[in-house]
């Protein structure tokens, strides 16, 4: 994957007189609202003029949703996580080779708690929920979110239950199938995979933004000359963070605008508006990694890598591309301390799995809170000129 290209260093203000303090504490606040608007507004041109940095933060995010939103379509789903609640004749009855066999397409959970097993399909966290209701009728209730997994567990109840009923040969049907979603039938698949894209977005633009910009102005001595003039530290900082919050609120809205369209036909539940929040804190967490590898980067290539290596790896650790559901125990408790893996969770459920504000906070505040520890590792390694 190519990095977007560095922007362009914004104008600085002119370097202080001989007799002009250095710390800018006293410094007026019109003057620091000032200063923080011509950073800013300075970025946001420099960003507009560079068409590969709009290319590859706003444009190559979207035509992976476009991409992939059309040919995941027709993937397919190995395996199933379904409820069962209380006795189901037709699962409890296969036993030996027959219970390996179905035990390699589906995992089981027994318990007596319909209600929290339907709300757990809705949230996503099982696929279905299967019991037994009077006159042997299976009642299967599958979640639509995932049209592929649902489909595929479909055909593996109605499997086992017309084995059932050829084994009660020279009888009536014994079971009788009745399936049906939790959800309203015009959801569709890409509520799952644009959660995941944009959390993708999020971060690579938000990291590679901080990481090749801060090693190009220390570079060109852009840094030196901003530590030297009448300007706030917080202004510069400010400025810095406003111009990636912007830009990943365009995503976002791009995001939304293209997946909401007839064609993909997304549905947007709940506090759906709370991905705002979750988006800032996100940018603000991606910002903080990207500031610890322009931080230990020398050069603009050294950056590119290492926020290569952090990004890639975090995006398929974190079910950004696919369901994570597949990974060893040890890996997936692994990626619960990666940012966009609490992003990408909470995004689905605010977006399409009728999620609110219990969904959202938690989220948040792992971002900050990881934002905060990197960013006091980072300071640790910041460097405002090379050695």
């Amino acid at each position: 994957m190519t990095a977007e290209r560095t922007q362009q260093a914004p104008a600085v203000p002119a370097q202080r007189k001989p007799n002009t303090p250095a710390a800018p504490d006293g410094q007026p606040e019109h003057e620091r609202v000032s200063a923080f608007a011509s950073l800013s507004r300075v970025m946001i041109v420099a960003f507009i003029r560079d068409r590969a940095a709009v290319f590859f933060v706003l444009l190559f995010p979207l035509m992976f949703l476009l991409l992939l939103g059309t040919l995941l379509k027709g993937a397919t789903s190995p395996h199933a996580k379904v409820a069962q609640v209380g006795a189901v004749q037709i699962l409890d009855s296969v036993q030996g080779d027959g219970r390996a066999q179905l035990e390699k397409v589906l995992t089981i959970s027994k318990g007596d708690d319909e209600a929290a097993a339907l709300e757990k399909v809705r949230k996503g966290d099982l696929d279905a929920m299967i019991k037994e209701g009077p006159d042997g009728k299976v009642e299967l209730r599958f979640s639509a979110a995932d049209q592929v997994r649902a489909g595929s567990v479909q055909g593996i109840v109605n499997s086992v239950v017309q084995q059932a009923n050829q084994t009660a040969s020279s009888k009536p049907p014994a079971f009788v199938l009745d399936s049906a979603q939790v959800e309203d039938n015009s959801l569709k698949p890409i509520q799952f995979l644009t959660p995941g894209l944009l959390g993708w977005a999020v971060a690579t633009g938000a990291v590679f933004s901080a990481s090749l910009t801060l090693v190009s102005w220390r570079q060109k001595k852009v840094l030196r000359r901003l530590r030297l003039a009448p300007v706030s530290a917080g202004s510069i900082v400010a400025s810095r963070i406003a111009v990636s919050v912007l830009t990943a609120l365009v995503q976002t809205a791009v995001f939304l605008s293209v997946a909401t369209l007839p064609f993909f036909g997304l549905k947007l539940s709940g506090d759906w508006w709370l991905i705002i929040p979750l988006v800032i804190c996100a940018t603000i967490a991606f910002m903080s990694i990207g500031l610890l590898a322009g931080s230990l980067a020398k050069t603009e290539e050294a950056a590119n890598g290492i926020s290569q290596i952090i990004v890639l790896p975090m995006s398929f650790l974190s079910g950004a591309f696919f369901p994570s559901d597949g990974m060893p125990g040890w890996l997936k408790a692994f990626s619960e301390v990666l940012p966009l893996k609490h992003l990408v969770t909470a995004a689905q459920s605010v977006l399409s799995r009728g999620g609110g504000v219990t969904d959202a906070l938690p989220a948040m505040g792992v971002l900050l809170g990881f934002a905060a520890v990197i960013t006091a590792i980072s300071w640790r390694f910041f460097r405002w000129e090379d050695a």
